[in-house]
């Protein structure tokens, strides 16, 4: 009986993977060159950067995609099972409905834990670099007149070179209500993993006399550690709103969250990597269920038809809200993750139910 389920789940396992890498390879990359020839104006460099250009967005498109993917490989191994009537076959040696989805259910939680992971490296920010080629700015991604608060503190900073992960020109303000305490200005200062590394520092204290200022005492330091914890992917994403891959989001959450600051967009971004895509796991589980097994049973077109109308609806839904969450129209815990678990909670009705309807 061992060997009968490993064969029945390979084989159901094999044609669901086959299915879904033809189906995201083929939608991701017509994704990527309808991109590609939108923007093929604007780019004015050699063919290797076309080619780059081209990769970098077909990432993106398979960070879009592949939840949508993961639904269309489950429809499309379903149909073909119940047109070969392999699927009445596999019922008739007494499989049941959750035996059979078990296969469906391993794949598609390893797909998404895979690309989870990716969403942990440099993969989350393809767009981002796409976007500055288009801009122009390949190879260089400077960013100037950076202005943020720190612990109460505001910040000011020429440029930021989040690659060589550098500041110039970094002027610091202390305030105590509305009175100026002291500025703190460096030529450049450099980030070593945990703080920035200021040199050449200048500090100016302000001296106030019954309310008035009077003069100012300075004072010059070679070296001086300050904003611990803003890293360089963290200041480029507060100045201009960037991707964060998970590991900077929880850093730049845990900054933000402590001073009280606006995280919103984290969430939500948060929310866009790791919560979205699990629509796709409990959506093909609904649809499992609810597919007649036989082809007599049913009009094979107009299920599919239905299947597939009901997963763009949902994915298009769930989009949507995203958005909503990302501009603060909803809370980013209402925009996706409410409706996902109201989602999963039906499919794990459907899943858990005492008898099952064939």
């Amino acid at each position: 009986m061992k060997s009968q389920y490993r064969l029945y789940f390979w084989y159901l396992a094999k044609h669901f993977f086959i299915n879904f890498i033809a189906l995201l390879f083929g939608l991701s990359l017509a994704f990527a060159m309808i991109d590609y020839f939108q923007h093929s104006q604007q780019l004015e460099f050699s063919s290797n950067y076309m080619i780059l250009y081209l990769f970098l967005m077909w990432q993106e498109a398979l960070a879009q995609l592949y939840p949508i993917a993961i639904v269309f490989a489950g429809i499309m191994t379903l149909v073909s099972l119940i047109r070969s009537s392999n699927l009445v076959a596999l019922y008739s040696f007494g499989f049941t409905r959750r035996e059979l989805f078990a296969p469906f259910f391993m794949v598609a939680v390893v797909i998404y834990l895979f690309f989870v992971g990716l969403h942990t490296t440099e993969f989350s920010y393809a767009r981002d670099k796409a976007q500055a080629m288009l801009e122009g700015k390949v190879g260089g991604y400077a960013k100037d007149d950076l202005f943020f608060i720190n612990e109460g503190d505001f910040v000011y900073a020429k440029s930021l070179d989040p690659f060589a992960k550098k500041l110039f020109h970094l002027t610091i303000f202390k305030l105590q209500g509305n009175d100026l305490l002291s500025t703190i200005t460096a030529k450049e200062a450099q980030f070593d993993g945990k703080v920035w590394r200021a040199q050449g520092v200048v500090i100016k204290k302000m001296v106030y006399e019954g309310g008035r200022l009077q003069r100012y005492e300075a004072e010059k330091r070679e070296m001086l550690d300050t904003l611990a914890g803003y890293q360089p992917k963290i200041l480029e994403s507060i100045y201009e709103g960037k991707a964060l891959n998970i590991i900077d989001a929880n850093h730049a959450y845990r900054v933000l969250s402590k001073q009280n600051l606006n995280t919103k967009k984290l969430r939500s971004s948060f929310n866009n990597k790791v919560i979205f895509p699990l629509f796709a796991i409990a959506l093909l589980l609904v649809i499992f269920f609810k597919m007649p097994f036989h082809a007599r049973y049913m009009n094979l077109a107009l299920v599919l038809a239905l299947s597939l109308g009901v997963t763009f609806l949902v994915w298009g839904v769930l989009f949507a809200l995203g958005q909503m969450g990302s501009n603060g129209v909803l809370l980013p815990e209402l925009a996706i993750p409410l409706p996902i678990a109201l989602l999963s909670l039906y499919a794990a009705i459907l899943y858990f139910r005492p008898k099952e309807t064939l």
